[in-house]
């Protein structure tokens, strides 16, 4: 029987060392169409979820994970991958998706108004946002719209670096969804950091403009695979009620 949400969350660990038991790679698959549920900046879903079960595959992406039991031993691994360079493609698709929601007779005044407002969004103020030539656009946006946050409340992330960072915020949301979900199947996970990120997007081909947000170890835990009891600094040093 599946964990509830709170069940999974206090049942996830990031686990190090994993049983030498297979798992369903159908039921991963699903843990990650839930993660392709999550919130994402502007809907742009500027990410992809490589699914790694091939043996040779696995351990040529353990030697980038410089070979720490979280991936030698995982019985598959999920890469999540940063595409940034597709905002325009899935700008496309987001105009493409309102045009066919809104394709029908009768339209009410506020859904044309919707329409348009979304529209104009994908087709004007995300490439106001994402277009840069080589930085220098990036930090005269900023500065133009510093000088306008002066008068008015505004958005203020318009670098490349800042769009990175959004990107890459999102793809941790999706990730977070995958592991929720596979702790709720009773599935364990660990996410790595540490790896050599152009060795991972040489074994996957990736292009260029693809960035390693992660690489996320999946298997059946093995007791010595938890680090010891959790720790978390108490909830009342870090909450605050504003």
């Amino acid at each position: 029987m599946e964990k509830t949400v709170s069940e999974a969350i206090a049942y996830r660990r990031s686990t190090r060392v994993y049983k030498d038991i297979s798992i369903d790679a159908e039921k991963v698959k699903q843990c990650l169409v839930n993660a392709s549920l999550a919130p994402t900046s502007s809907n742009l879903q500027l990410w992809e979820f490589y699914h790694v079960t091939d043996k040779e595959s696995l351990k040529l992406l353990a030697k980038a994970c410089f070979n720490q039991s979280a991936a030698k031993t995982a019985q598959q691994l999920v890469v999540v991958v940063v595409r940034k360079d597709l905002w325009r493609q899935r700008a496309k698709a987001n105009i493409e998706f309102l045009d066919k929601v809104y394709n029908k007779d009768g339209l009410s005044e506020r859904d044309l108004k919707r329409k348009k407002m979304a529209t104009n969004y994908y087709k004007k103020l995300i490439p106001t946002i994402y277009v840069d030539a080589l930085g220098v656009l990036g930090y005269i946006k900023y500065i133009i719209f510093q000088v306008m946050g002066i008068f008015k409340p505004i958005y203020r992330q318009v670098r490349a670096s800042d769009m990175r960072i959004v990107a890459h915020k999102s793809a941790g949301l999706a990730a977070q969804n995958f592991m929720i979900s596979m702790a709720a199947i009773g599935y364990d996970t660990c996410p790595m950091e540490g790896s050599d990120t152009l060795r991972v997007k040489r074994i996957l081909k990736l292009p260029r403009g693809a960035e390693i947000n992660m690489v996320i170890g999946c298997g059946i835990r093995d007791d010595k695979g938890i680090y010891g009891p959790r720790f978390r600094i108490p909830f009342e040093e870090i909450y605050r009620l504003a």
